[in-house]
């Protein structure tokens, strides 16, 4: 999905680089791109994903009140987790659910990115493709993970697209 999105910003002519070095924290993660000019407000733009999964013992109480509360749950978590780059960098976190909700917050950066896609190509379907592919690439992970559990598989392996 990381790649959804820096491929997603280089057909937007926006420069970016995956899993950039020197943004790492203490305890060596980083996250999983940047772009390399401003994104908003004189800013650079970084981002990292996460596909959570709302049946999981953690989550599902919470997504059983409301759809989309496990993907709120982990953006939080990843905005605390990237804290102390958001003072020189606009971070973005890209959660959805493997059930499909994805948070409000990924909504408005997708149609952002999906409109400077737009005004790249000059078709204004770009929104609609970008979110249509995010949907397929759910689709995928979900099938591999049922034929991975219906096979008796030992754990999950994710194919990209």
């Amino acid at each position: 999905m990381s790649d959804l999105v820096a491929r997603a910003m280089a057909s937007a002519g926006i420069p970016s680089t995956k899993e950039p070095l020197g943004l790492s924290r203490s305890d060596g993660k980083r996250p999983d791109g940047l772009s390399l000019v401003p994104w908003e407000a004189g800013m650079p733009l970084t981002w990292d994903v996460t596909v959570i999964c709302p049946l999981a013992d953690s989550y599902v109480a919470a997504a059983a009140r409301e759809a989309g509360s496990a993907a709120e749950k982990a953006a939080t978590c990843k905005t605390a987790k990237y804290s102390n780059i958001q003072t020189h960098h606009i971070f973005q976190p890209v959660a959805v659910e493997s059930l499909g909700p994805i948070i409000a917050l990924c909504c408005v950066f997708l149609s952002k990115l999906g409109r400077k896609l737009a005004d790249q190509s000059g078709d204004d379907r770009e929104i609609s493709f970008l979110f249509q592919r995010l949907s397929v690439l759910i689709q995928q992970y979900n099938a591999i993970l049922l034929h991975d559990f219906c096979e008796g598989g030992g754990g999950v392996r994710f194919i990209p697209a």
